[in-house]
């Protein structure tokens, strides 16, 4: 469990660089960030080392920068891990807003005052910069941009969420939103930055973006190949946790998530157009598990395994998106009767493979395939109507409670304060 410090009034960003062996480049990269810090930002600021375990040189050179420069602090970790080593640093922070930058500074710092200009002022809760906007000029391979793409599509289909870039950075948190999120976040290396994201979002936090330029490191030491492993385990466990309410994010939206004006109501042909998406997307994934898992376990049980695992996603999806129920109470319930819901597409689905072999005996793969997935888009229309006349109607919704408080009962709101402090170093 990270225990937070107090925020301190005086210090507004803190900018953590978490680094590992980087002997041959911290010296220079810190001391470009401290000059555009002193000459450029109009905000009270830190710049925080934060070595996780470097076996070269490089604990020495950052004890040498925070004696040099003002402003600079530097902090060492006795384990690896860039998770890690920002949970441990900006749960240890006095400032209002948390950064994170990159050791290599491969995003233009002149995006740092944007980025943390709406935290500071109230309107958003973590801010991040994105490489994937129209106005965002890159300079990277063709091998790494498909890679960041891909992943970022993956995200935002499979975990419902809208932020674009992920992986860049580059990104900022209020001390109060930090506070509750970091004890939520289990990752301690790369996948840290994108879980305590979904988190945020799920837990109705706002996330601004901010379009930057950013030029790739071509010295960079992180493992491609690994790294996105561990990045698609992360992802499948944070699914898990917040399908099952494992992940208390409720707390999180009820003690800061940004509510609605008015409960959302989306009329029926909305709702209709996003369970059709949600019945794309898992027919899709239906169509790729059978195949995977057909030559395997045959037909009929890979038929029951991918409708299995494509109808939790297509519960918890159509729960939150489709009919639009927040928080965990009733989602054990949910899914139980989206299993019921299931249990009769999959017989609807089991039929239609019985009929095949009866007429054509020795069907083709393809064949199968064809069949299963008309069968499977006629359940997707039975499975919308038992949702919501039977799973999510009205009557059975348990959204998060919000409760009032006496300002917002009296239709009055509170205002973000403007920042007024002078730009200055804080050691």
């Amino acid at each position: 469990m990270i225990r937070m410090t107090e925020t301190n009034p005086t210090l507004d960003i803190d900018i953590v660089v978490p680094c590992h062996d980087e002997q041959d480049t911290l010296a220079a990269h810190v001391r470009r960030l401290h000059a555009f810090c002193t000459t450029s930002l109009h905000h009270s600021w830190r710049i925080t080392i934060a070595d996780n375990a470097s076996t070269d040189d490089t604990a020495r050179i950052a004890d040498d920068l925070a004696a040099m420069l003002p402003g600079v602090h530097a902090v060492h970790l006795p384990l690896k891990g860039r998770g890690r080593a920002l949970k441990a640093v900006w749960g240890a922070s006095p400032a209002r807003v948390l950064v994170y930058v990159d050791e290599d500074l491969s995003t233009d710092l002149a995006a740092l005052e944007p980025l943390v200009a709406p935290l500071l002022s109230g309107h958003s809760d973590l801010a991040i910069g994105t490489r994937l906007a129209g106005t965002s000029r890159v300079v990277r391979g063709s091998k790494r941009e498909f890679i960041s793409r891909s992943y970022n599509a993956l995200l935002r289909t499979t975990m419902g969420v809208a932020f674009s870039d992920a992986q860049c950075g580059f990104k900022a948190v209020t001390a109060e939103a930090a506070h509750h999120l970091l004890p939520l976040c289990e990752d301690d290396a790369w996948f840290f930055d994108t879980e305590m994201l979904v988190l945020a979002e799920h837990a109705g936090l706002r996330i601004h973006e901010v379009p930057v330029d950013w030029v790739d490191d071509v010295n960079s030491s992180v493992h491609i190949a690994s790294t996105a492993t561990e990045d698609l385990r992360g992802m499948w466990r944070v699914s898990r946790g917040l399908a099952s309410g494992r992940v208390p994010i409720a707390p999180v939206y009820e003690a800061i998530g940004r509510r609605p004006f008015t409960p959302a109501h989306v009329g029926l042909g909305g709702q209709v157009l996003r369970f059709g998406a949600v019945g794309v997307l898992s027919t899709v994934a239906f169509a790729v598990l059978y195949a995977l898992f057909r030559p395997a376990i045959g037909a009929q049980s890979a038929d029951f395994l991918a409708l299995l695992l494509t109808a939790v996603g297509n519960t918890a999806l159509n729960r939150r998106f489709t009919f639009g129920v927040r928080g965990r109470a009733g989602s054990g319930r949910h899914q139980v009767q989206g299993l019921v819901v299931f249990a009769i597409a999959w017989a609807m689905t089991s039929g239609s493979l019985v009929v095949l072999h009866a007429v054509a005996p020795g069907s083709t793969h393809t064949a199968e395939i064809a069949v299963l997935t008309g069968a499977n888009l006629v359940a997707t229309v039975v499975r919308f109507v038992l949702f919501k006349a039977w799973v999510f109607r009205s009557g059975r919704r348990h959204p998060i409670r919000t409760g009032t408080t006496p300002a917002t009962e009296a239709g009055t709101a509170s205002e973000p304060t403007p920042v007024t402090i002078p730009g200055r170093a804080v050691r």
